[in-house]
């Protein structure tokens, strides 16, 4: 479904009206705009997928820019994993990436008109001071004492602020604003501080840096943005942005607020994620549990997939939670749709039958699609010796039993009807292994006589493929884990089960011509795909056949 042909929302309808009335000569012109100073997570897809997706309808341009006004907590690393998070997700950017350091220079030009006009002072109050000034939401705030000062003196005092003659957090500038205003946004913001820190993108040529708020509005304006879209938090943050760009008298963009993305069962905070990593409680930012862009895509989501996701989800004004499922569900149907099927064993229990030749080999020709025959066909092995999952044996069957038993029949996919006659075991009195006969006469038919009720996957152990599994589930067991819980941390819910990792897992050989980040239908157990980063056979669970979420979830009502 193209841009165009897709529902519109309340954005789009704003849009249709602007260009109805030439407010900006029929441009539309976006912009995603992250702070590199964390990996992207599924909250930014959301955002990445509307602000490219509207220029996409509009056919017009988004820019993909760093608001890089922090170097203290940016990185490189941050900036080429956004990049690649983007492309990933199927968008373009026409231009090179833009830097809001780009335009410090101009940005400190603006904010010398500012002091010059007596609409910028510089202070020196203190953190502590400044906090005690300001009021509160039912108290006004109160006139620090350098906001009478002089234009030439406060363009002095910043001027040397830019020369390096003060220490970090010494003095900062304000915009002079109203420190009685209802919205604490406009009680004389800071705009710039001083901070002795090399910067990632110009080097050591600042020691002053703006504030993200005085930067955003202005690199909007610079490069002709038409619709700032942003996400509800910084609505009581619109009449700052407007403030400036009146006040400096630029070109005047749309800021327009939506509703972000709140997923239960995860936190989306990049400080958090940031503390998950640092401490270890997950492996890095790509750690298949995480809910980063890099860690979906190395568990095994798609691009679609998450596309799609977005685009059920809408383009709100209010807050709400999604439930995680919505997400899984997703991956769930383009990998039913797309996802070749393969055979593995993650828990092998040998199977020999007694009754088939030392020295004979098979080879069963399977779809690798059971509904899309362009999918093609692979080879699969079959020999005397076999393994099967040991969750697929009982000696003592339940209720509607459909597997294997003793003296029972099954099937083994894409092969012969088998029985077993024998369970033998270890000193522990566990299962090793099985003996069983198998009925020549059952390839692909169900002669009279045989009633198998099931059919279970295999593995040849002779042309078996060891492999690790990785089985991922999510991060938390609590489904509001960063919500205000009494005495506790979103940490206190992490899920110890969240990742269980299976060493002696056996493949079918087709397996091996896989490649990293392919995914497959684990016949019965799931969807899976080759690691990423790992060289070796390394798989990943990427989402379960069904969602076992909501029989826990129902159980615990």
């Amino acid at each position: 479904m193209s841009e165009t042909s897709k529902p519109g929302n309340f954005i789009t309808q704003i849009i249709d009206k602007d260009n109805e009335s030439g407010k900006y000569g029929g441009v539309v012109m976006t912009r995603f705009p992250p702070e590199p100073n964390g990996y992207l997570h599924i909250g930014h897809a959301k955002s990445i997928c509307l602000n490219f997706g509207l220029a996409q309808r509009f056919n017009g341009q988004c820019n993909l820019r760093f608001d890089d006004t922090n170097p203290e907590k940016e990185s490189v690393e941050y900036i080429e994993s956004i990049k690649r998070d983007v492309e990933w997700l199927g968008f373009e950017w026409k231009e090179e990436p833009k830097f809001a350091s780009d335009y410090f220079d101009q940005l400190f030009d603006f904010a010398v008109q500012l002091i010059q006009a007596g609409k910028a002072y510089v202070c020196e109050l203190n953190a502590e001071q400044m906090r005690e000034y300001r009021g509160t939401l039912k108290e006004p705030g109160k006139n620090s004492p350098y906001r009478d000062r002089s234009p030439e003196e406060n363009l002095a005092i910043f001027m040397d602020m830019k020369a390096g003659k003060y220490s970090d957090g010494q003095v900062v500038l304000r915009a002079k604003i109203d420190m009685a205003s209802p919205n604490i946004n406009l009680r004389d913001p800071i705009i710039y501080r001083v901070r002795h820190v090399h910067h990632h993108q110009t080097g050591d040529k600042w020691c002053v840096y703006p504030m993200y708020d005085f930067t955003h509005c202005l690199s909007d304006a610079l490069e002709n943005i038409t619709h700032s879209v942003c996400t509800l938090e910084f609505q009581d943050h619109r009449p700052l942005y407007d403030w400036v760009l009146e006040t400096l008298q630029t070109a005047h963009p749309q800021q327009i607020e939506f509703a972000r993305l709140n997923l239960n069962y995860t936190v989306t905070s990049k400080r958090k994620l940031k503390q998950l990593v640092d401490e270890n409680h997950v492996s890095g930012w790509d750690d298949p549990r995480m809910p980063t862009i890099s860690g979906l895509r190395r568990r095994g989501y798609t691009p679609n997939s998450i596309r799609n996701f977005c685009e059920r989800i809408g383009v709100t004004k209010s807050d709400s939670v999604v439930d995680m499922g919505m997400l899984e569900h997703a991956i769930r149907e383009d990998l039913d749709a797309n996802a070749n099927r393969a055979m593995a064993v993650l828990n092998p229990i040998k199977v020999v039958l007694t009754n088939y030749p030392e020295d004979k080999e098979e080879i069963f020709t399977v779809n690798n699609h059971p509904k899309n025959e362009e999918a093609g066909t692979r080879e699969v092995p079959f020999s005397k010796t076999l393994y099967i999952d040991e969750a697929d044996f009982a000696e003592v069957p339940p209720r509607k039993w459909k597997r294997l038993t003793l003296e029972g029949a099954v099937r083994l996919r894409g092969g012969y009807v088998i029985i077993c006659d024998e369970a033998i075991k270890d000193d522990s009195g566990k299962v090793v292994e099985l003996r069983c006969r198998y009925d020549e006469n059952t390839l692909g038919v169900n002669p009279e006589g045989y009633k198998p009720k099931g059919v279970i996957h295999w593995v040849s152990a002779k042309h078996a493929v060891d492999a690790t599994v990785n089985l991922y589930d999510r991060l938390f067991n609590e489904e509001a884990p960063d919500a205000n819980h009494e005495g506790k941390s979103f940490l206190d819910f992490i899920n110890s089960e969240s990742w269980t990792q299976i060493s002696n897992a056996k493949l079918e050989p087709s397996l091996l011509a896989s490649e990293n980040g392919q995914s497959f239908q684990f016949e019965r157990e799931g969807y899976f795909c080759r690691d990423l980063e790992e060289q070796g056979m390394v798989f990943n669970r990427t989402v379960t056949l069904r969602d076992s979420w909501a029989k826990i979830e129902a159980k615990g009502k």
